[in-house]
């Protein structure tokens, strides 16, 4: 093959060869710190709520060492020792000999919590990691001292556990989305979470707050849907418990369609047909404090509905998809 002037076969074979050593060269240094940080496995928890107490048992079971706790709930500590005897631990033990601090409390107080640890930074254990199980909350929030000799890990279970008992069935098999301050962390981090049973995802952190309200709209915002439907429902006369009740099967019936086939090809109804006038006479009918959500719904769908066309080589009619679009509006 001809060459362009001044093309070095040689040098860039020796460059690409380079290359592919400093990357192989990476990734061992890389496993070389993951091998030697999951050999160190003692762990403590601060908060022994429903996510806290499931992961210290859980880590018990794979092997790691719980070596105490600390929270402020005499109930919930009482609740923990059902599960993992173990004694209350004050800040600066927990600092001195813990490999993980699993800082497991509600969101509002990790930041709390990462600033009564940094106070005890003359005993801090060098190379320890501190975790937390937030959606909402950067890993970076820990750091409160950048000279300590501590990295810092999200793990977030993409889950809703009810109680104790579902969360030691559900984390195995669970997603979460990973993010930390370093490589290593994050590397570290898919290793426990696999651990645990679940499947890792690294997100951006500089992005998590879109990661966490996808989140939201995937869990907390279909019972809303779900109350939208059974709104709708009782003005058309159905009592709420009837409502719920005959809505539900045809909810599954949506989720199963996304889970066989996927988006946007589990989309079905008037704007996935391109029905113009079933939408114009719901929005006749809808309730004005409702009507503002029905659009906005009806454009996400309507957004579904042209790719779902466009992955079959069809299309919308010109006229039917401005009709839609203005109605939407």
């Amino acid at each position: 093959m001809h060459q362009p002037l001044g093309y070095n076969t040689g040098t860039v074979k020796a460059e690409q060869t380079f290359i592919c050593r400093e990357n192989h060269l990476h990734l061992h240094l890389l496993e070389r710190c993951i091998f030697y940080f999951m050999n160190k496995k003692k762990f403590a928890i601060i908060g022994t709520g429903v996510v806290g107490t499931a992961l210290a048992v859980l880590l018990e079971k794979a092997g790691f060492e719980c070596i105490g706790v600390n929270t402020r709930s005499h109930f919930s500590y009482e609740r923990f020792r059902k599960y993992l005897q173990r004694e209350h631990m004050e800040l600066d033990q927990i600092c001195l000999q813990a490999d993980y601090v699993f800082i497991t409390t509600h969101d509002g107080s990790i930041e709390t919590v990462a600033e009564k640890l940094t106070e005890h930074k003359r005993n801090m254990k060098k190379a320890q990691l501190w975790v937390h199980c937030s959606g909402s909350m950067k890993s970076e929030i820990m750091c409160k001292d950048p000279s300590l000799p501590v990295n810092y890990l999200s793990i977030h279970p993409l889950q809703a556990f009810a109680n104790i008992e579902s969360a030691l069935c559900l984390i195995s098999g669970t997603h979460f989305g990973i993010e930390g301050d370093t490589e290593k962390s994050e590397a570290i981090g898919e290793t426990l979470v696999k651990i645990l049973g679940g499947i890792p995802h690294r997100i951006d952190p500089m992005r998590k707050t879109l990661y966490h309200a996808g989140a939201v709209a995937a869990s907390n915002y279909l019972v809303s849907l779900a109350y939208l439907a059974v709104k709708l429902f009782g003005q058309a006369g159905i009592p709420q418990g009837e409502a719920l009740e005959s809505l539900l099967p045809l909810m599954k019936g949506a989720y199963q369609n996304i889970a066989k086939v996927g988006l946007p090809c589990a989309l079905t109804g008037p704007i996935a047909r391109g029905d113009t006038a079933v939408v114009a006479r719901h929005l006749q009918e809808m309730p004005p404090e409702l009507l503002d959500t029905y659009k906005g719904l009806g454009k996400l769908a309507l957004e579904l509905g042209k790719e779902r066309k466009r992955l079959s080589g069809d299309s919308y009619d010109t006229e039917n998809l401005a009709k839609l679009q203005n109605l939407l509006i």
